[in-house]
């Protein structure tokens, strides 16, 4: 048994790894998936400014109308292309385009929120921060020499970055310990923080439709299980009556 939990610890150990991204610390992003209000926000920040390059290709449009939007809505708002509203929330860019013009293929999002975790999309969609040696012009605190441009900067603004002198094995250099205000943006950091919360929250509902179902049968499979182990603990002590 010791060694069955072992080996559960030591696979979940690279899981871990990628949901924390690292010793980079991570602001909560206190999402709340029942909130169809913000998923509906967040779905209209992901067409407008993901979509461009990162698909949704493992959920369809129509998986929306369960979050409060009517056909119609989904079609004139989040369906600029065009289409079926069973269609999925694919790109037209091709693969070997993407790699041509950043290197590699922007990566589908439809699971980055339970891959990564929603602290971590949260904060690194908030780290981005001025760097000219970039072929973009920018990094991030979160994802170190990020291959993408920061398409919200119109929104967020371009910060600074703050350094930190470390010193190892007699050498001292500069390391990007976090980031400051600079250029600003057309939202004030309230807002953009909400909006990337919006974002997050979209995220995180498409990464599992029916996570809110689950977790509603988790609490009657739960009260099942201890009524089962109730009767099965009186019937073990009817037959311990019988054995000796």
């Amino acid at each position: 048994m010791k060694k069955l939990f072992a080996l559960i610890a030591f696979a979940l150990v690279p899981m871990t790894g990628m949901a924390s991204g690292g010793d980079v610390h991570l602001d909560p992003a206190n999402i709340d998936v029942a909130n169809d209000a913000a998923i509906q926000r967040g779905a209209k920040t992901f067409v407008n400014y993901c979509m461009g390059c990162h698909s949704a290709q493992y959920v369809r449009f129509k998986q929306l109308t369960k979050v409060g939007l009517s056909e119609d809505q989904i079609k004139e708002n989040l369906m600029f292309a065009g289409g079926k509203i069973g269609d999925k929330m694919t790109i037209a860019m091709k693969p070997a385009d993407a790699a041509k013009w950043f290197g590699a293929p922007p990566p589908d999002l439809t699971l980055v929120a339970r891959i990564r975790g929603v602290d971590w999309i949260y904060t690194y969609l908030r780290s981005f921060y001025k760097d000219d040696s970039r072929p973009f012009g920018v990094n991030n605190v979160v994802f170190p020499s990020v291959g993408m441009p920061h398409v919200l900067q119109g929104l967020q603004g371009l910060q600074k970055p703050v350094y930190e002198e470390i010193e190892h094995e007699g050498n001292v250099r500069q390391v990007v310990m976090g980031v400051e205000p600079g250029q600003p943006g057309e939202l004030t950091p309230a807002e953009y923080d909400a909006m990337v919360r919006d974002l997050v929250t979209f995220m995180a509902y498409v990464s599992e439709p029916v996570q809110l179902e689950r977790q509603r049968l988790g609490i009657w499979v739960m009260l099942f299980l201890v009524v089962l182990f109730v009767l099965a603990y009186m019937m073990k002590k009817e037959w311990c009556k019988y054995v000796h």
